[in-house]
Order: structure tokens, then sequence, then C-alpha cells
């Protein structure tokens, strides 16, 4: 019986997916495009006075007839994740030493897990898109060929498909650099006008929006840092002779440089705090 960790995969959940790869907060599309991602904070518009409202009505007019360029509003609902902040108030309440302050503690903890699982708190998140297209670049879609197997490089009616050109990533990053920064920064400032805090999310938070968007059962668990992955987070499946399927879980692995620092970081943590004590 063959080894199914052994089998050559043929095909991955990213060949399905439009995201080539990203580069310094750029995400480089198959398709040969580009655009980055701007995290925004929100406004109550309902709690302000009526010279705030009309003030913040102009401002986002003004924004709106700045703009010389398509932008992209994407509004991202999701259930309140408290699982951290439970967390943080049950080691209050173990290390807390006052009885009536541990019940307050108690009862406050229980109130907000009621209070979230009745009435299903959501928590909104506000992203700004920049596109760039490959015609900006002088180039047709399609500029980006992967290798792809041969049982990939054809169509189901046997024709081979045509292969594009292949372009370089860090021509698109530096070129999409050139187009995407001023029009950022822009935004930004229209937007400080408006008094929303925003950000061009990086690497790490750009990988987490889209991990979170393709597996939303994966609420409340963390991530470590994009650099410390040396392999994809993904889950193949191997077909073995029998045509059985089995699924195996391809865990990233990390450096050991920065595991062994985490672990001393932790531990000294621990010493600093024994000795206050």
């Amino acid at each position: 019986m063959t080894d199914p960790t052994k089998i050559a995969i043929r095909a991955s959940t990213q060949d399905h997916l439009e995201i080539e790869d990203i580069q310094e907060g750029i995400i480089i599309l198959k398709s040969g495009s580009s655009c980055l991602i701007i995290g925004t904070t929100a406004i109550n518009f309902g709690l302000l006075s009526e010279k705030e409202q009309e003030a913040t009505i102009f401002a986002y007019a003004a924004l709106l007839n700045s703009l010389t360029f398509p932008i992209q509003i994407f509004i991202r609902s999701t259930r309140k994740d408290i699982t951290s902040y439970l967390a943080l108030l049950a080691e209050r309440e173990t290390k807390e030493k006052r009885q009536l302050i541990k019940e307050q503690i108690t009862k406050y903890k229980e109130f907000i897990q009621k209070t979230v699982q009745k009435n299903n708190v959501l928590d909104k998140k506000f992203f700004l898109i920049i596109p760039m297209d490959a015609l900006e670049l002088g180039l047709n879609r399609g500029s980006i060929q992967r290798n792809l197997p041969s049982i990939l490089a054809t169509s189901p009616f046997g024709k081979k498909k045509k292969q594009a050109p292949v372009l370089d990533k860090e021509y698109i990053v530096q070129q999409s650099k050139i187009n995407l920064y001023p029009k950022r920064d822009h935004l930004l400032r229209q937007l400080s006008r408006l008094g929303l805090q925003a950000h061009q999310l990086n690497n790490h938070e750009l990988v987490r929006l889209f991990y979170d968007i393709y597996n939303p059962e994966s609420a409340g668990q963390q991530m470590a840092d994009v650099s410390q992955y040396q392999t994809p987070i993904v889950k193949a499946v191997f077909r073995t002779q029998e045509g059985e399927e089995n699924q195996k879980e391809v865990k990233p692995k990390k450096k050991e440089d920065n595991i062994q620092n985490q672990i001393s970081n932790l531990v000294n943590h621990e010493n600093t705090i024994s000795k206050k004590e």
C-alpha cells in the first residue's frame, strides 16, 4: 500500500482563489491586478449634535467629490468574539483573594456571557479597497501563470489552456506602490477630516482577514505572525491507490529561533512576576 503522504498533491484550495500572493501589504491577484486594503474605525452618527452631523455630511461629500479613482467599501459583520475578554476575567477571578470582589467578578462574567448569547451581539468592521487593474501596467489580464500539473493545464474537453506570459511579482509590487500609495495617502487625509482613524492593513492583518472570511468557524483562534510560518496553512486531501481519501492537515512549521525567543520571554516574565510577589 502506497504511503498517502508521499503522493504529490495534484490540486489545492489555493487554485480556486483569486489571490496569488500578499507582499508588503499589497494583494496580488492571479489576473495580474493588485489592491490594498485600508481598515478604518466608525462613528455613531446618531449620537452627534446637529452641527456635528452637518459637518460630517459635508466632509463625507468632500471625500466623494475628491475621488478620481475607484474604491470599494466593504463592511463585515461577525459575531462578537469575547473569548479573550472572558479569559482575562477568569484569570482575574483566580488571582483575586477578596471573596466579595471575587463574587462580583463571577456575576459580571456570567452576565456578559448571557448578554452575548441572547442578543447575538455583532461586531462590524469597515474596510476601503483601492484596486489597480492589470491594464494599468500595460498588460493583459491573466499575466501571472503558476506552475500547474498537466492535469490542471487542460480543459475538460481535452484542449490545453493558453499559457499567459509570466510576470515578475516584484515588478507588480513596485508599480502598485507607485500607483496606489498616493491614492492611499489621499484617502487617509480625507478620513481624518471625518474623525476616523484609518491605516493600511499589513501582511499579518490581511492573512487574518482572508482566513476568517474563508474559515468562519475559526473565530477566537489565535494566529502567529506571518514571518513565523514556512509553509501555507492548508488542508490537503490525499488519495491512495484503492481510491480511499485520507485527509491530513499540513501544519505550519515555525522557525526554532522564534519559538525559543518566545519561551525565554515567557520564562523571564514569570520570573519577574514571582520576584515582585
